[in-house]
């Protein structure tokens, strides 16, 4: 269903006309129209800024130049000595900040390196690289904050130090949002800085256009770091439940479009639309009900008999049963719990005695959901709640093969669902978040296809909110 209230903001008169009444102006968001590029940023610039005490200075310089980006700094920042001497360790050249009127010469992206960062005082260059530079920030714009994880720090005030970008990133994502730019913070573990390719890549494109004031946490990766960035996913067999329609739709031709074989798996009823479905890109369907007593062993069996086993699993099929608790009847809870949890189980323990390959990633969808908490949706809470605790605590197990686990948890996806919601719940949810408006199935699609290629190599036991930055549980 399209959005038509955004669509009327787009129109000069609707653009007039909302702002005369103060009313929101949801941008339109730039959505990758292809697949991943060998060069994502060719031709492009990218501020970059840092810490004076910054550690990451040489791995980005190395990521932009490979990324195709020209690496703009400013001469006049305290940062810029690390910088500098990462660019004299490289050979990788940097361009002078140009002048506020030289349009064509703008950068797309600012990227700040915050590791180092000791105490609150020190936060201050953060401030003095990115204040003045709000304004030059351009229309579906990123800003990427780089630091390490509170857990990884040396001191107290180092700590809260990086504990503080977090709070930074979701406030500045509020003020941002309104002209589709988005910022976000991957925190870097000791010993993910050789990983830092994939993440970089996927926060700073197109690709990422509804992810927005995040934090990614990378640990040293159990697998080997993205090596390849076109059709990363050539030569991998994908499974995706629910497959047939909405967002498992777009999940599965997504993975396709990286090179994957994909295999869809949805109730017997909708064998027919699951067939249009995966015909689109040469995709092999299976009819069955992944809560059936003999699905889990049919699913390891048929998959290891066709294709010598499974190298990525899309756990997105799940159910709504909405009732207050009190008006709950049994059967509706068992179903939900059923659906969108038990059958996760009962399916990866099958697949983990016989079916997954090595280094196989999964990817479970959550839901904003199992964050805030509906009233009348005790049921489905409950389930994406435990979703996310899943993959946290699986995650060990699956690094031991050399695989990883994450989630995915939307916000307001326009889907067929969303579809039948009564208008002014539905606006709501529409304009409940810093980019205004709600997502589509293809940006839930794009961070499950980051999550399970090797992008994400560092990625592991987390989960990742696609919301626009929803204000629900934010």
């Amino acid at each position: 269903m399209s959005d038509r209230y955004l669509d009327f903001t787009q129109s000069a008169f609707g653009k007039s006309l909302s702002g005369l009444l103060g009313l929101p102006q949801p941008p339109r968001l730039r959505r990758a129209t292809g697949p991943y590029a060998a060069r994502p940023l060719d031709g492009q610039s990218v501020m970059l800024g840092s810490a004076a005490n910054g550690e990451l200075a040489a791995a980005l310089l190395v990521v932009l130049k490979e990324a195709g980006a020209t690496v703009q700094v400013a001469t006049a920042h305290a940062g810029l000595s690390p910088i500098k001497a990462a660019s004299a360790a490289t050979g990788i050249s940097l361009k002078t900040e140009p002048n506020p009127e030289d349009r064509a010469a703008a950068p797309v992206a600012f990227v700040f390196d915050a590791t180092g960062i000791a105490d609150a005082t020190q936060l201050r260059a953060l401030y003095d690289f990115l204040q003045p530079r709000v304004g030059r920030i351009p229309a579906n714009g990123r800003v990427l904050l780089l630091g390490r994880a509170p857990a990884d720090a040396g001191t107290p005030a180092a700590a809260a130090a990086a504990a503080a970008l977090r709070g930074f990133t979701r406030s500045f994502g509020k003020e941002i949002g309104k002209k589709g730019a988005t910022v976000n913070l991957i925190e870097v573990g000791r010993g993910a800085e050789d990983a830092l390719a994939g993440p970089l890549r996927f926060l700073l494109s197109p690709h990422a256009a509804y992810i927005t004031a995040q934090t990614l946490a990378l640990n040293a990766p159990a697998g080997d770091p993205a090596s390849k960035f076109f059709a990363p996913l050539g030569g991998k067999v994908a499974v995706v439940t629910g497959a047939a329609r909405g967002i498992g739709a777009a999940i599965a031709a997504t993975l396709a479009r990286e090179g994957a074989q994909v295999v869809g798996i949805d109730r017997p009823q909708e064998e027919g639309a699951l067939g249009e479905t995966l015909s689109a890109f040469g995709g092999f369907g299976l009819a069955l009900d992944i809560t059936a007593a003999d699905a889990p062993q049919r699913i390891a069996q048929e998959l290891t008999t066709r294709f010598g086993g499974i190298d990525i699993v899309v756990h997105n099929a799940g159910i709504t049963r909405d009732k207050m608790l009190k008006n709950m009847a049994p059967h509706l809870w068992d179903m939900v719990l059923d659906v969108n949890f038990g059958a996760i189980l009962r399916i990866n323990d099958a697949l983990l005695a016989h079916g997954l390959n090595d280094g196989a990633r999964m990817v479970c969808i959550s839901s904003i959901g199992g964050i805030a908490g509906n009233a009348g949706q005790t049921n489905y809470g409950a389930t994406k709640a435990g979703v996310m605790g899943y993959v946290e605590a699986m995650a060990p197990v699956m690094a031991r093969r050399g695989g990883a686990i994450n989630a995915v948890a939307p916000g307001f996806i326009e889907t067929a669902m969303t579809a039948q919601m009564p208008t002014g719940p539905r606006e709501v949810g529409r304009r409940l978040a810093s980019l205004g408006q709600g997502g589509l199935p293809i940006d839930i699609a794009e961070a499950v296809t980051f999550l399970a290629s090797p992008l994400a190599s560092a990625v592991n036991g987390r989960t990742l909110r696609v919301c626009g930055q929803n204000f629900v549980g934010a």
